[in-house]
């Protein structure tokens, strides 16, 4: 085992701003083609085909976010210790935490399958999916889930090189990715009229085209951290500590796609105006989300490495300072959203009475986008140090309980709009209060990292 020789970007050194900005506009920029995938199928679903199929498509992103969010979540454990093992200079820890990696990413993504054809209409069902679109909503879910081991591969390994500091590539995959989808969408939902099944298509075809270019970057990766295919395997020891950390991580993320299910299932009961407005503005304010998620992102990177390196003075400097970017980045851009939004909405739709509600829907939650930055950043930084578990219970209790119980109790009395809507931004308050208290406390700054041949035996 060497600890000496490691050859790529290293961030436990410079000046931090410099360092979170020049790995955050990559991961900015990758994010926001990733979110193209699905925001090209709408504009086309929308504007080409009509108001009931882009209110299909809209039934299906709570789900299709609900099941790709968990598995990403629990992928985000060997983000975690690639970028620690990196930190501490372990080459052999990056090289067994790539294969078994890239291996789970295979064993996911048919797991994702699965899930999504077989329980896919179930759940729409459950949702109460209107009639209308069901059909269209069940053909588009059991087409975009069977590209889920691409997916996860693509995810996976983009996640692994952005641990080793290279947020480049990935985004360089992923804006290839989304012109191919464009070039889909026109071609099959255009060109051939294959409706909604062509929009999915082209996805999952894209999907397949950026999995290939990030596995061929992995196989070319300096020894410590090349991809060899007869190295795969899933080691046993390194599991656990993936699993004990990507499970909470993965809780954390599903707690906002279970209740963002939840809503969902509200807003179809509105009809499909109102869910044709939602995807919308969900659409549009995608914007800001990638920001915060971002950042998150970020931090978790840049907090694991410097925990590898035991550099804890940095990791608090580099919190403060990422939030403060976020914030600013943040006011700014909902504050653009919101002057425009509905010739923004227009984008989507020539229905001016869904252009309205997605504008009413704006203005009741976007103002309020601000008070989430810092928790993004927090959980950004404890999951960096492996810290999962009580983030995750805060979120769960915060995000999750809170709006089921809104729902249940506050909607059901007053069936209207804006009184679901502001579900959003009373959980952010209540998840940053929460967040702020255990950030202050620092124990997931105290916990000891494991290197060398602790992680090693199976």
């Amino acid at each position: 085992m060497t600890r000496s020789n490691l050859s790529s970007q290293n961030i436990t050194e410079g000046i931090i701003w410099k360092q979170l900005l020049s790995f955050f506009f990559p991961i900015l920029l990758g994010t926001f083609f990733q979110q193209m995938y699905n925001t090209v199928d709408t504009i086309i679903v929308g504007r080409a085909v009509g108001t009931q199929a882009l209110a299909a498509v809209g039934a299906t992103s709570a789900l299709i976010n609900l099941v790709s969010g968990f598995f990403m979540g629990l992928s985000t454990g060997v983000t975690v210790i690639v970028s620690q093992t990196y930190g501490a200079r372990d080459e052999e820890g990056v090289s067994r935490a790539v294969h078994t990696g890239m291996a789970l990413s295979l064993v996911l993504g048919v797991i994702i399958i699965l899930i999504g054809v077989l329980g896919g209409p179930w759940i729409l069902r459950l949702t109460k999916t209107p009639e209308s679109c069901y059909a269209d909503a069940v053909l588009y879910t059991h087409i975009y889930f069977s590209g889920s081991v691409a997916f996860m591969v693509y995810n996976m390994g983009a996640s692994i090189l952005r641990a080793l500091g290279d947020s480049t590539r990935p985004t360089i995959f992923l804006i290839i990715a989304c012109l191919v989808n464009i070039i889909m969408d026109i071609v099959c939902v255009v060109w051939f009229k294959m409706g909604i099944a062509g929009a999915a298509i082209a996805t999952v075809f894209s999907q397949c085209v950026s999995a290939v270019l990030v596995v061929i970057t992995m196989m070319k990766q300096p020894d410590e951290a090349k991809l060899r295919l007869k190295d795969l395997k899933i080691h046993g020891r390194l599991l656990r500590r993936v699993l004990t950390i990507g499970i909470p991580g993965g809780l954390q993320f599903i707690t906002f796609d279970l209740s963002n299910l939840l809503i969902q299932s509200s807003v179809n009961s509105f009809g499909e105006t109102t869910i044709a407005a939602w995807t919308a503005y969900q659409k549009t304010d995608a914007l800001s989300w990638m920001i915060l998620n971002s950042f998150g992102i970020a931090a978790t990177t840049f907090v694991g490495q410097n925990y590898g390196a035991q550099k804890y003075d940095r990791i608090r400097r580099s919190v403060w300072t990422c939030i403060g970017m976020n914030v600013a980045a943040v006011v700014v851009t909902s504050g653009i959203i919101l002057l425009f939004r509905r010739q923004i909405l227009g984008i989507y739709t020539t229905d001016l009475n869904v252009i309205e509600t997605g504008a009413q829907v704006m203005m009741w939650i976007i103002p309020f986008n601000v008070t989430f930055c810092a928790v993004e950043v927090f959980a950004g930084a404890m999951r960096g140090t492996g810290y999962t578990i009580v983030p995750t219970i805060v979120n769960m209790l915060c995000v999750c309980v809170f709006r089921i119980l809104w729902v249940w109790f506050v909607v059901s009395r007053w069936h209207i709009l804006s009184v679901l809507s502001m579900a959003y931004p009373v959980s952010w308050i209540l998840a940053l209060i929460f967040f702020s208290i255990i950030y202050f406390r620092g124990k997931w700054l105290s916990k000891p990292i494991e290197t060398g041949d602790a992680i090693y035996a199976d």
